[in-house]
């Protein structure tokens, strides 16, 4: 976080020394409503307490929705927040903070807020809607997620509200931190690399079939996936394409855990093919490292992806990705065109099995020819994507909003 940056907590053992964030592997807890309204209501009174006026109040995701909410409800009248402004940020619209309307005395806050616009949806309360109808300012995390969150398709039912609040939302991508990932530094993987040293590179590619029990070959193409194993990661896709995916000439290691299903289907692929896959259920940061820095191909099929930060990722240690058109992987990949020698990554814009299978075989395919291959692995390691861009666009934001 930097020097001299004070951070607070706020504490209840009640709410808070328990497992799971949000909730654990049988679902939400039971009384997310009350622990993320103290959280909202505590957070306020604490400002007031350290006697610090913000100009501009940063929320993120449901859990602080309510946050913007006490300001124009609880703190309507209060002078000390007069010249705050609220920013609030959707990392993932899926994810909305829905309870029951019985529930709704549990906020604090005066009835008529339960409208069509304020926190009621559909008969329910809605924490995220509450944010998205009384912030100054919105943002979510790429440009195109921006956009693609106003339409019907990916607006989770909240299309309406975000395209009434259009002219005061945008999108800012994410950025990546490069003193933990860059091939350079990375104490991590197997050797340290970069661009001028891709035999660095190519090290960790046959360390790591050794590892995981993969038969080192320079000249297979080894596709790498960290990722939850969901629906929205595309792994639909991979399960209906997985068996004429092992007559191709490649590897692929997975690392992630999610659905059971994938777990099933996967671990009976990689039981009947164990020199094609490498398969990891579990969360392994070290690995993750060490796949994206041995990776030729990082497969990234999102059905749709806010962000990613996976694909910057793979960039940085010159391991391609291959992406579905979607949110913030078409805001950062841009698909291979061979005539032109452009490009940063191999891009599919119809989301369907045989879509992907052709895709990677156009990769593969270029994997093959070395000529091709090596301008587009050394293109992959110019891009930067640090925060110091993104940083920038939020600290003209947050101006705009000052004299507004």
């Amino acid at each position: 976080l930097g020097k001299d940056i004070e951070v607070f907590f706020i504490e209840n053992d009640k709410y808070f020394n328990r497992d799971g964030l949000y909730g654990t592997a049988k679902g939400d807890h039971a009384d997310n409503l009350e622990r993320f309204s103290f959280y909202a209501h505590q957070t306020l009174e604490l400002i007031k307490t350290i006697n610090f006026k913000p100009d501009i109040i940063h929320c993120h995701d449901w859990q602080s929705a309510l946050i913007p909410v006490y300001l124009i409800s609880i703190y309507k009248d209060d002078e000390f927040f007069i010249d705050s402004r609220t920013v609030f940020t959707i990392h993932n619209l899926a994810y909305q903070g829905v309870f029951d309307a019985k529930e709704f005395d549990k906020i604090g806050i005066d009835k008529k807020f339960f409208n069509i616009n304020g926190l009621e949806f559909y008969d329910k309360i809605n924490l995220l809607k509450g944010a998205l109808e009384f912030s100054d300012y919105l943002t979510t995390v790429s440009q195109t997620y921006s956009e693609e969150i106003q339409t019907k398709e990916f607006g989770c039912g909240l299309e309406g509200v975000l395209y009434q609040r259009r002219d005061n939302l945008s999108g800012i991508i994410n950025g990546l931190d490069y003193s933990i990932w860059d091939p350079q530094k990375d104490n991590l993987i197997f050797e340290k690399y970069d661009a001028d040293n891709l035999s660095g590179k190519s090290a960790n590619k046959e360390k790591l079939q050794k590892e995981v029990g993969l038969p080192p070959d320079k000249n297979t193409p080894l596709l790498g996936m960290t990722t939850r194993l969901a629906e929205q990661k595309g792994m639909e896709l991979v399960a209906k394409i997985i068996d004429k995916l092992m007559k191709l000439k490649l590897q692929i290691i997975i690392l992630g855990t999610g659905e059971e299903r994938y777990h099933t289907l996967l671990g009976k692929i990689a039981k009947k093919f164990p020199n094609k896959m490498s398969l990891h259920l579990k969360f392994d940061e070290k690995l993750a490292h060490k796949i994206y820095a041995s990776s030729d191909i990082f497969l990234m099929p999102s059905r749709y992806e806010p962000c990613g930060l996976g694909q910057m990722i793979s960039l940085k240690y010159g391991t391609i990705p291959l992406v579905f058109k979607t949110g913030g992987l078409a805001d950062t990949i841009e698909d291979f065109d061979e005539k032109a020698h452009s490009g940063n990554g191999f891009v599919f814009d119809k989301y369907e099995p045989e879509e992907l299978l052709n895709t990677i075989k156009r990769a593969i395919a270029t994997f093959g020819k070395n000529a091709l291959w090596r301008p587009l692995v050394g293109r992959a390691f110019t891009y930067d994507f640090s925060w110091d861009e993104s940083a920038k666009k939020y600290q003209k934001l947050y101006q705009k909003l000052l004299h507004s």
